[in-house]
C-alpha cells in the first residue's frame, strides 16, 4: 500500500488486496504544515490497540525523561474524549492565544502541553463529539498551536485504530511510534493491531513498552506479577521489535500523577527508549 495513501478501505486492506486497488498509485498524502511559529524536529506517537494500558503514563514518562536529558519537549494530548495529561502535570486552562494561534502551556519542568482540557471552561465536562470533529481538533493541535522550537513532540493517542490515529498518521510528519501494552496473554492481539496499522500507513514502529509488569512487595522486595506472566518478548521477537522497558506498578509515581507532580518523577524503566530516541 502506498505510504499514507488515500485508500477508502484502509482499515481492511492487505498487501494482496491493495494490488488491485485504484488508490495504489496515488501520491502519498502530504503532512499538514505546522504552525508558522513552531519548529518540531521529531514527532513520536504513543499508541495501543486497546485502552487502559497506560499510554498517557508512558507518554508523560518519556517526555519528562527527554526533558531531563536536556531536550525541548512537547506533548500533544490527542485523546480528546479522555484527556489526562494536564492533570498529571498540574496544568489548568484556559490556554493563552493570539491571532497567530494558541500557545502550548508549559509545565513546571518546561514540557509544553496542549490538550482539549486546557481549552474548556469546565475541564470535567464530557466532550461529546463525533469522529470527524475530534479528528479536526487533533489536526488543529498541529496547525494552529504555537509549540515554539521542539526537539520532540510526543502524541498521546486514544486507544484503537480509529479516526484519531488515522488523522495523526496522515496529517502529521510522524517519525515513529512506540506501542504500549500490558502483560496479559491478549498482548499479541493488542500489539499486532497497532503494528499492522502503522505498517499499512508507512510509519516505523520503534519499539514496545510493557506497563503494569509487576509490583514489588514493600516488605521483602519480591516481584509479584498480578496481571500474569509477561508475553511481550514473544511478540516482540515475532515482529522483530525492541522491548524498550517493562514498567512495574509504583504507588509513588501514581500519587505524583494524581497530585499534578509528574514533572518531578524519574522512571528508570524506560532508559532503553530514551537511548533509542536520543
Amino acid at each position: 500500500m502506498s505510504e499514507k495513501s488515500t485508500c477508502s478501505s484502509a482499515s481492511t486492506c492487505t498487501k494482496e488486496s491493495c494490488e488491485g486497488c485504484t488508490s495504489k498509485n496515488t501520491s502519498p498524502i502530504e503532512a499538514e504544515p505546522v504552525n508558522r511559529l513552531s519548529s518540531v524536529k521529531k514527532v513520536i506517537g504513543i499508541v495501543s490497540g486497546k485502552g487502559g494500558v497506560g499510554k498517557s503514563f508512558v507518554t508523560a514518562s518519556l517526555a519528562v525523561a527527554m526533558r531531563q536529558a536536556g531536550f525541548e519537549v512537547g506533548i500533544m494530548d490527542a485523546d480528546i474524549t479522555g484527556p489526562s495529561i494536564p492533570k498529571m502535570f498540574g496544568l489548568h486552562g484556559p490556554a493563552y492565544g493570539t491571532d497567530d494561534g494558541m500557545y502550548a502551556m508549559p509545565a513546571d519542568n518546561g514540557v509544553k502541553v496542549m490538550s482539549i482540557n486546557l481549552l474548556m471552561d469546565d475541564e470535567e465536562a464530557p466532550v461529546i463529539w463525533r469522529g470527524p470533529v475530534i479528528g479536526g481538533a487533533v489536526k488543529q493541535f498541529w496547525t494552529d498551536v504555537i509549540w515554539g522550537d521542539l526537539d520532540y513532540l510526543f502524541v498521546d493517542m486514544p486507544p484503537g485504530t480509529g479516526d484519531v490515529p488515522l488523522t495523526v498518521f496522515q496529517s502529521l510528519p510522524v517519525d515513529g511510534i512506540i506501542i504500549v501494552t500490558s502483560p496479559q496473554e491478549l498482548v499479541q492481539l493488542i500489539v499486532k493491531k497497532a503494528y499492522n496499522m502503522a505498517e499499512m500507513m508507512g510509519i516505523p514502529v520503534l519499539g514496545i513498552v510493557e506497563n503494569f509488569s509487576y509490583i514489588k512487595c514493600p516488605d521483602c522486595g519480591k516481584e509479584m506479577r498480578i496481571f500474569g506472566e509477561s508475553h511481550v518478548d514473544e511478540v516482540a521477537n515475532e515482529l522483530s521489535l525492541k522491548v524498550f522497558g517493562k514498567i512495574p506498578l509504583d504507588p509513588k509515581i501514581a500519587k505524583a500523577a494524581d497530585e499534578g507532580r509528574f514533572h518531578e518523577i524519574e522512571n528508570p524503566y524506560i532508559a532503553a527508549a530514551v537511548d533509542a530516541l536520543r
